[in-house]
């Protein structure tokens, strides 16, 4: 899907799985923590619209990132059905949904930040380009860290689920690690294809 036609059905699907999302999450108070960066992120990116459009790839793994958000608002991250089925199978410590999306945390702003740098700033292609998107995320990583921490001191145990530490006394460093590497392998793996998707936008 390229265009607008095709952005409004991103749209949608993301409207779609938040509506999905909303009816009995397993703890009300954390859905509304968990989905509101989605839901403030879409509409940031629906003002922004006239203006500036990113890629409809960037687009596309927006949407990705806000569909791990709601499924997590839903159920909560330490409770997400499949995941629970993956750590009891395996013999799993935990149920690992909360690390795929801190890696998503990083792996998704990483796009995001190298799309408007390229078109924004005056970088090109290259080291400090790489080094600037690692580092805008791995912060956009430690400030999500801090809210959590402001929300769990504001109330307390009623931010346990929001929290997800699930005993672990490193998860807040596990968080952030996992952003970095989410970061870099965006990097790795989408750079050429996103540098085609901005080619094609630029020959418009």
């Amino acid at each position: 899907m390229t265009g607008t036609r095709g952005h409004l059905g991103l749209l949608g699907l993301f409207a779609a799985a938040l509506s999905w999302s909303a009816v009995r999450p397993h703890d009300p108070f954390t859905w509304m923590l968990e989905v509101l960066p989605a839901v403030l992120g879409a509409a940031v990116l629906v003002l922004l619209y006239p203006r500036f459009r990113f890629t409809t790839f960037v687009y596309g793994w927006i949407l990705v990132h806000a569909l791990i958000l709601v499924v997590g608002g839903h159920y909560t991250y330490a409770e997400v059905p499949l995941f629970n089925w993956i750590r009891d199978e395996f013999g799993l410590a935990r149920n690992y949904y909360d690390r795929v999306g801190h890696f998503a945390q990083g792996f998704v702003p990483a796009v995001i930040v190298r799309e408007l740098l390229l078109r924004r700033t005056p970088l090109t292609r290259g080291g400090w380009l790489a080094t600037l998107t690692v580092c805008v995320c791995l912060a956009i990583s430690a400030a999500y860290e801090l809210l959590e921490f402001a929300v769990a001191r504001l109330t307390g145990t009623a931010a346990d689920a929001f929290l997800g530490t699930q005993g672990d006394v490193w998860d807040t460093q596990w968080d952030m690690l996992l952003a970095l590497i989410g970061a870099v392998c965006a990097l790795l793996l989408l750079s050429r294809t996103h540098d085609r998707a901005l080619a094609k936008l630029e020959r418009r």
